[in-house]
């Protein structure tokens, strides 16, 4: 059976910039992650929203909504999240 991810293979995802685009940021704690992303996007305007709590307490995520201009901008902003010290993990 062929799947979603085997009909996608190969193929780039086509987006229209500028456009909004939305990060789910994952840390271990609220007010680390909140300083994190303060400190990637600087004073770039964005809205930032409560989303998920693990089970546990030990996890929870925020949803990141901003502009971004072009894909290197999007990429950009991911790598800087993805590879800041108090992100765990960034879809």
């Amino acid at each position: 059976m062929e799947t979603l991810n085997d009909k996608l293979k190969d193929k780039q995802l086509e987006v229209e910039y500028p456009c909004n685009w939305c990060y789910k940021v994952i840390a271990s704690e609220k007010e680390a992650l909140q300083n994190a992303i303060k400190e990637v996007i600087d004073e770039r305007s964005h809205k930032l929203t409560d989303s998920n709590k693990s089970k546990t307490g030990k996890y929870v995520s925020m949803n990141l909504d901003l502009l971004v201009h072009n894909e290197d901008d999007r990429k950009f902003i991911y790598d800087a999240l993805k590879n800041h010290q108090d992100i765990k993990m960034v879809l």
